[in-house]
């Protein structure tokens, strides 16, 4: 049974995070929820999860974040009935995936915009670029390319579609 326990990171997931370790790829942004920058190896500071992470939660009063090995199940930030470890602490961990009306974390958001603008060059791999407003990063990029079997809405804006 196809399961987010059971996906591995492909060959671009790894070369992104040799990449970022090299210090070429500086930060990536991904609405994917499948934890697989972080199992390719991406450290956190090198990336933002939009959209959350089935794997990921995060504590609610010191932001504190814990990646587990199973899917959490929640949606919308739903307490998911473990403590905080952090000193003096204790508060509880809540999912991190978004439901639809649901606000981008703030602090992935604000960085992502800042990357894509100060980013020499922005790679789009493998996204529609529908889903708003991360459809419309690439735009803030003094350029960007695309890497995508279909067509997308900024197809005409790239440098390199």
């Amino acid at each position: 049974t196809p399961s987010f326990e059971n996906a591995k990171p492909t060959f671009t997931h790894r070369a992104l995070t040799k990449l970022a370790s090299l210090d070429i790829v500086n930060y990536v942004v991904t609405q994917n929820v499948d934890g697989l920058h972080r199992r390719s190896g991406m450290p956190r500071s090198k990336h933002a999860a939009l959209h959350g992470c089935v794997f990921t939660e995060k504590c609610e009063r010191c932001g504190e974040e814990y990646f587990r090995d199973r899917d959490l199940g929640g949606v919308s930030f739903q307490k998911t009935g473990r403590q905080c470890t952090v000193a003096d602490c204790g508060a509880d961990l809540r999912d991190t995936i978004l439901d639809w009306d649901d606000a981008l974390p703030e602090d992935d958001w604000d960085r992502s915009q800042d990357e894509c603008e100060k980013a020499d060059l922005v790679l789009t791999l493998g996204t529609s670029l529908r889903i708003e407003p991360a459809g419309s990063l690439p735009l803030r990029a003094k350029k960007f390319v695309i890497v995508n079997l279909q067509v997308t809405p900024l197809d005409d804006d790239a440098t390199l579609p």
